[in-house]
């Protein structure tokens, strides 16, 4: 592998478990200023913390294994590796009354600041520059992973200066984070061998370890975030117009 390639994917490597305690001190934080009993918010913290750290010890497992290499006659598992976790971690996380209580007590601004992490989707952008990954791919999914990140501290920081009229971008720069990762892992599977390839025969995707945790973590997981985040602007607004026409009715 080259050497700059082999800095790059050690720095994104490193910077997973950085993410995950960074994602758990938020939550931890964040069920300390929710109105839960201590013993719920204890319960919430370790509700998210056991499933996720289960998570990606079973994901680094898998993909140290090399069950995700590509299997042209065999059945694609990187789609099931990322759609399983994702529609299991919404489905939870949509419907649980605690994390909604924590989402109704942070800003909405730690949900996006902390997606900064997706400038890690230039260690991509560093494979097509070195002739490791089909440009139909990369270019989309990296530069779109890196304008993602880049964009997320902006949008973040306006909505703490003016949390009213930033929503439309908070908003806009969610719907463009979740389009940027269905187009990368569309493209991935178009571009990978198996049955599903449709795109560069000729310099398919080879998706192994460490990159393999890629789609089979970062994506599920950012898609999971952007959700949430979501459904915490929808709260917010909801509770806002509550608000307004409870205060329109006469005393």
């Amino acid at each position: 592998m080259d050497h700059n390639l082999d800095t790059a994917v050690a720095i994104a490597t490193m910077f997973r478990p950085a993410i995950i305690a960074v994602l758990l001190m938020g939550l931890w934080a964040g069920v300390h200023r929710t109105e839960l009993p201590p013993r719920a918010r204890i319960a919430t913290w370790l509700g998210v913390a056991v499933p996720l750290m289960g998570w990606f010890v079973i994901a680094e497992w898998l993909g140290r294994s090399g069950v995700y290499e590509p299997r042209p006659d065999g059945l694609p598992l990187l789609p099931i590796a990322i759609a399983l976790p994702l529609t299991v971690g919404l489905v939870l996380a949509l419907r649980s009354s605690r994390l909604a209580a924590v989402l109704d007590a942070i800003p909405q601004s730690w949900l996006i600041g902390v997606q900064v992490y997706r400038v890690l989707g230039m260690v991509i952008l560093i494979q097509l520059a070195r002739g490791l990954a089909p440009w139909q791919f990369a270019l989309p999914a990296g530069i779109g992973d890196v304008l993602t990140g880049l964009l997320a501290l902006p949008v973040a920081a306006y909505l703490i200066a003016r949390p009213g009229s930033a929503v439309p971008r908070a908003v806009a720069w969610n719907l463009f984070g979740i389009t940027d990762l269905v187009v990368a892992v569309t493209l991935g599977a178009l571009t990978s061998p198996g049955p599903l390839q449709a795109l560069a025969f000729d310099h398919p995707n080879q998706f192994s370890y460490p990159l393999v945790m890629i789609p089979t973590f970062a994506v599920p997981l950012s898609l999971i975030l952007h959700g949430l985040s979501l459904r915490q602007i929808a709260r917010r607004d909801a509770r806002t117009d509550r608000v307004g026409t409870l205060s329109q009715i006469p005393a």
